[in-house]
């Protein structure tokens, strides 16, 4: 199934000096050419890498991108803004290029993620939306991956939707975390909407609707013969299990096939342990254990280190907010404008300036060796351009995968990274990325340029 990607028309959702700066531009007739650059500042901690998503919903915003009457008719009576930039916001389509790392590969820090080329004003209102799009569905991509890392080859299902800020970030997680390795959600309506497998069992609240644990067990098994997993933690975990071998037997009987137990509480290593003894004592060697609460990648290799006998899991609250890095530095910079390269001074933030490519080498074996940020029309000797162009005057030029693809383009490129750079520890190694001598003599040719200009040669730190 083909996933569903149309953005509805989102012109309002950014900031309002996107749009004052907007007004400004108009007012100036600053229409030139503008390049804007995307990327990720500096590493959370412990994270070593990102992994791309999001750049289905961004092409789709861009190619819908207008502001409705109803939007002038809001900003009107805000009095912020003159006529006749109300009347440019009117006709105002989105007309650019777009290069972009597609979706599900590896990236780090300082490479571009997307660049924009187009007329300033078009540039610039768009940076709220590519932001928010791009910053929420890599970071819980990257989540999930360090999951699907920590406990493979076992398989995780997505299990936030409740506890997500949102509905649309639960559909984004969902999505994202497809996208990072897990093999479906609990979530019905991202299943529908983006074709993901949908997962789910029971609550303690099914198991005290009945008078007795058992006779849910029972009644579960009735209505999903070929799907009956039972949640056996609700009284006593091993006496759950006890009973859930019963259930079993009966549903043996009928011709039935028993899936497994799931366990949501308690210390969920030894526990696993207990109940696979008493499954296999019973004669059913083949039932799994599949395990939630609490899950997140630290938990997940504890509990295993600690000898957790395991199958699958169900990772919920803090892969779907990215509990321990729960947001990206990411920016998007203005780095040419009217074929004039830019940049900023500011300590800590200065911007590579110019058109970009990422070139990515690899060693034996395709593994990942190290990454060069050139400008677009270098040439690299044996290394991969990344940045595809991706949109042109407007229009999307490329045939989106889909998300089943996206996914198995990530296993295949996260199986190339050497495992120093995927470690949960903080002082993991860093990847190397470099930049190309041509970039290198332009960034210092611009920065000299600066310096005379704007600091009368004083330090750029004054």
């Amino acid at each position: 199934m083909k996933e569903t990607n149309q953005v509805a028309n989102m012109a309002l959702l950014t900031d309002l000096y996107e749009l004052t700066m907007a007004a400004c531009y108009y007012e100036y007739s600053m229409f030139e050419p503008a390049t804007f650059s995307l990327f990720i500042r500096q590493y959370p901690r412990s994270r070593r890498y990102f992994v791309s998503a999001g750049l289905a919903d961004v092409l789709s915003y861009l190619e819908n991108f207008r502001f409705s009457a109803e939007d002038l008719e809001y900003l009107e009576k805000t009095e912020i803004f003159k006529p006749g930039f109300l009347a440019y916001l009117e006709k105002l389509r989105f007309t650019g290029d777009v290069y972009a790392l597609p979706e599900g590969r590896l990236f780090f820090i300082n490479e571009p993620l997307l660049e924009v080329t187009a007329p300033l004003i078009e540039a610039q209102i768009i940076e709220t939306y590519l932001i928010n799009a791009l910053n929420f569905q890599s970071m819980i991509a990257t989540k999930a991956s360090r999951c699907v890392r920590a406990a493979w080859p076992r398989k995780l299902v997505d299990f936030s939707l409740r506890r997500t800020q949102g509905t649309d970030a639960g559909l984004k997680v969902a999505r994202a975390s497809f996208i990072g390795g897990f093999l479906g959600t609990s979530n019905v309506l991202a299943g529908k909407v983006y074709g993901i497998p949908i997962f789910g069992t029971m609550a303690h609240s099914f198991i005290l609707s009945f008078e007795k644990e058992i006779e849910a067990f029972r009644a579960f098994a009735q209505t999903f013969p070929e799907n009956t997993t039972l949640l056996v933690d609700t009284y006593d975990t091993l006496s759950g299990t006890v009973k859930a071998v019963e259930v079993a037997r009966e549903m043996q009987q009928r011709g039935e096939n028993f899936k497994g137990v799931r366990l949501d509480s308690g210390d969920i290593a030894l526990l696993s342990q207990k109940v696979r003894d008493i499954l296999k004592g019973s004669g059913f060697q083949e039932a799994t254990i599949f395990a939630s609460g609490g899950f997140d990648e630290y938990k997940i290799q504890n509990v295993l280190a600690q000898g957790g006998d395991i199958d699958s899991l169900g990772v919920g609250t803090k892969m779907g907010v990215s509990a321990d890095a729960p947001y990206f530095d990411m920016a998007y910079k203005l780095v040419k404008y009217a074929d004039r390269p830019v940049m900023k001074l500011s300590p800590g933030k200065k911007t590579l300036v110019g058109d970009k490519q990422v070139f990515r080498f690899r060693g034996s074996g395709g593994k990942l060796k190290r990454d060069v940020i050139g400008l677009r029309d270098d040439e690299m000797e044996r290394g991969k351009p990344l940045l595809l162009k991706v949109m042109e005057k407007g229009k999307v030029m490329i045939e989106l995968p889909l998300l089943t693809e996206i996914q198995k383009a990530f296993f295949g490129e996260f199986a190339q990274l050497d495992d120093k750079y995927k470690t949960l520890e903080s002082r993991a190694s860093k990847y190397s990325v470099q930049l190309s001598p041509r970039l290198k003599r332009l960034q210092a040719q611009v920065v000299r340029e600066l310096k005379d200009r704007e600091l009368g040669d004083k330090d750029e730190t004054i």
